[in-house]
């Protein structure tokens, strides 16, 4: 049996240096055959990288987190999505002890009444499903971009993420939000209607509002507390290494 070459952080960004986004993710599926995923939250970044996976048909497992509190325009493009290529995004839901016990004991909105209430609260709802969805692969792909906030601007497109063991690679990291819309504009890529009413980053209904002329990207999400803590924890960036 022939043995299964290892990728250094550097060796694989050697081999996807200077490539198309299509090209890097047939690369990125050929290296790591079964074991490359790509979470969807199926707002406008999301849905550019599914028309690139599914158009161009790289063998790439699409899967979405169900939190229980999205909005009805998201399961609306998530079926439109689903019709138009053909697909099925395969869903993970939260431990339902797990959510039973917290609406029980601190109701349908803890999460306005501390950032330990809404930290716990993603913690329920989207890590515990991310880490069954990535158990034993080798590869995630994120829909993330530099210019969403001031955390992911430190962000390489390719890095090591030590608390999942495996290698997350962000296509449109270098993108704008000008070239994302432009994509699907030009690709009658199916995209969440929120969009156009200012919603530009869409997570939960309770913690999602539209943002205003002029103000940050992230603004719309938790929008009551302070902007260098926002983020639920799915991608949180820490300190790369080579494996």
């Amino acid at each position: 049996m022939i043995a299964e070459p290892t990728y250094t952080l550097e060796s694989l960004s050697e081999r996807l240096h200077g490539l198309s986004n299509v090209d890097a993710l047939r690369t990125l599926a050929d290296l790591f055959p079964g074991e490359v995923v790509f979470s969807t939250s199926l707002g406008y970044e999301d849905q550019v990288i599914t028309d690139l996976i599914l158009a161009n048909d790289i063998p790439i497992k699409i899967f979405t987190l169900d939190t229980g509190r999205m909005f009805s325009e998201t399961y609306s493009v998530w079926k439109k999505t689903n019709d138009r290529y053909a697909t099925k995004i395969e869903a993970f839901f939260p431990d339902r002890a797990a959510e039973e016990a917290l609406m029980t004991e601190k109701g349908p909105y803890s999460m306005y009444d501390s950032i330990e209430n809404r930290k716990e609260c993603c913690g329920i709802r989207k890590l515990e499903p991310l880490n069954r969805a990535l158990k034993g692969q080798k590869v995630w792909i994120t829909g993330i971009r530099a210019e969403q906030s001031a955390n992911r601007q430190s962000m390489p497109q390719l890095e090591w993420d030590d608390a999942h063991s495996l290698f997350k690679f962000h296509p449109l990291m270098d993108w704008t939000f000008e070239d994302v819309k432009q994509y699907v504009k030009d690709n009658n890529v199916p995209y969440n209607p929120l969009h156009d009413r200012g919603f530009v980053s869409i997570g939960c209904q309770p913690c999602t509002r539209a943002i205003q002329p002029g103000e940050d990207f992230r603004a719309g999400r938790w929008w009551w507390e302070d902007n260098s803590k926002k983020e639920c924890g799915l991608h949180s960036h820490e300190e790369t290494f080579k494996p």
